[in-house]
């Protein structure tokens, strides 16, 4: 069995960064909500090391999320933040409120330089980041400091058991030795080994499908994006000729779309692909439909809609129903494990599926992070044209089209759409960006055209940088680039005579507008 971190979420957003820095150092990680799991289900689960998360409430709180004290001696623990406070608490120790509350970048001095701070000199100085309103007074008995943020105390460890825990957030990038620190966790005091890959996923995801399928039939929405179609090549890895992929023409498409993805697929997959066209079901389905969450729902229902029918259709008895649904997905969409974390918006295929469709789901890439994915599409032998695009929301353009959805609006998104992607790929950016998209703004300008007035539509660009999604920073185009797609989009596409940048990352902004 591979090393393997278990996670116990307290409902920090920062909880899936822990999971991405273990990751990222090769070690397997699962997120689980901590009010849910019981010392015999950690006993059951037999991780490596236990790492308590971060989190929005006080210790103090009597309704605040706790742990059975008895998981602190199953496997070495890092309690972080409110993990920290929580093993004080548990151990002993005073935890206050106000008075000595941090928020961002702050300093600390290293006091205890093994274990966590192995490398680090005795009273070196390092940048941390701090999110934090209570603190811990003093140190447990049989503990010792480890580390302070002037008279704060900012860690702690255990005389003899491997329990440790840190005020600060290692799994942040303004950390400056964020990942050091967490990798001392995982391979000095945890005894990890790097055995997490791209490879061993495969291995363990394929053994999993084909125990759970069986001999049945499977049917994969295939949307042409990354997602999708690394989900569809590692089933059909795992069953073959069991999986059927169904691509929808849902009308929320961009421009060639459809022509693009089964040229694609017929190429390099070799998997039995069925197209539907449905664009007007799905249009007649949001018309005059304007928020945001209520569209997103439409889209998701109609998805099953068309799937059984199309299923039904092909003559195919299926019972299982791919997707590519990915960890910010679950995220955003819902608590990620159920625990407590905030839920931001849904996504079509989370929080947006039939109560009672007939399918049950496969999930394969539930767990992963975008890059990930493509490292596992790499290793597939899928071809860099598919896993280096950019992510495509599974609404599509239906949510990229502010307010109700037209099939005029969807006209010229989608010239627009082409001209901006078109001119990032020959300013040779394609690459450097994560994500870039074009949004049909419900709003008209006054503008001026051939020394007569205009009154017509108005583009927004959204270009960002990031590593996972989960969060991002907008993208700095050379002036040059964004004036010669500014110029192109107003002079080309009829019924627009303004574009805009959109400058917002994410937080607070989302990546997508809807």
């Amino acid at each position: 069995m591979a090393s393997r971190i278990l996670i116990l979420d307290f409902g920090s957003q920062f909880t899936q960064l822990i999971a991405r820095r273990v990751r990222e150092a090769r070690v397997y990680s699962e997120i689980h909500p901590a009010s849910k799991v019981t010392a015999d289900w950690v006993r059951d689960w037999r991780p490596d090391g236990i790492v308590l998360s971060g989190g929005p409430n006080s210790v103090n709180d009597p309704e605040s999320p706790t742990i059975d004290p008895h998981v602190l001696e199953i496997a070495p623990v890092l309690g972080v933040c409110y993990g920290m406070q929580l093993i004080a608490k548990m151990e002993g120790a005073r935890v206050s409120a106000g008075g000595r509350r941090e928020y961002g970048r702050s300093e600390i001095t290293i006091i205890d330089n093994e274990a966590l701070f192995s490398g680090f000199a005795k009273r070196e100085a390092t940048n941390v980041w701090m999110s934090h309103g209570d603190h811990v007074e003093d140190v447990p008995q049989g503990y010792y400091a480890t580390a302070r943020s002037g008279d704060v105390l900012a860690g702690f460890r255990h005389e003899t058991r491997p329990v440790h825990a840190i005020q600060f957030h290692a799994e942040v990038a303004h950390t400056t030795r964020g990942a050091e620190i967490i990798e001392n966790f995982l391979f000095r005091v945890c005894q990890c080994k790097p055995d997490w890959t791209p490879g061993h996923f495969i291995d363990m995801e394929v053994e999993r499908i084909r125990q759970v399928v069986g001999d049945k039939h499977v049917i994969c929405g295939l949307s042409g994006g990354v997602d999708s179609s690394v989900a569809a090549a590692l089933v059909h890895k795992a069953i073959g000729d069991q999986l059927t992929c169904i691509f929808v023409d849902n009308g929320l498409l961009r421009l060639h779309e459809r022509e693009q993805v089964e040229r694609t697929f017929k190429a390099h997959m070799g998997i039995n692909l069925v197209t539907v066209r449905a664009e007007q079901r799905f249009l007649s389905a949001l018309a005059g439909v304007d928020e945001p969450e209520k569209k997103r729902t439409i889209i998701g229902h109609t998805f099953i809609d068309v799937f059984e029918d199309a299923a039904a259709e092909a003559g195919k008895d299926a019972s299982f129903l791919v997707q590519g649904t990915l960890y910010p997905d679950v995220i955003e969409s819902v608590s990620a494990t159920g625990g407590p974390s905030a839920v931001i918006k849904t996504h079509h295929n989370v929080g947006g599926l039939k109560p009672d469709m007939k399918f049950a789901l496969i999930e394969p890439l539930r767990e992963l992070f975008k890059d990930e994915v493509r490292n596992v599409g790499r290793e597939l032998g899928l071809p860099e044209e598919m896993v280096g695009r950019h992510p495509f929301p599974g609404p599509g353009l239906g949510i990229r089209v502010l307010g109700a959805v037209s099939e005029y609006a969807l006209d010229i998104l989608r010239r627009a759409d082409a001209i901006y992607l078109e001119e990032i790929r020959a300013a040779g950016l394609y690459n450097d960006i994560w994500q870039a998209f074009a949004v049909f703004m419900p709003v008209r300008s006054v503008g001026v055209m051939g020394d007569g007035r205009t009154y017509e539509h108005v583009i927004a660009l959204r270009a960002v940088s990031s590593t996972d999604g989960m969060t991002a920073d907008w993208f700095s185009f050379p002036h040059e680039v964004l004036a010669r797609i500014s110029n192109r989009i107003i002079n080309e596409v009829d019924g627009v005579n303004r574009v805009v940048y959109d400058v917002s990352s994410k937080p607070p902004a989302t990546i997508e507008w809807e």
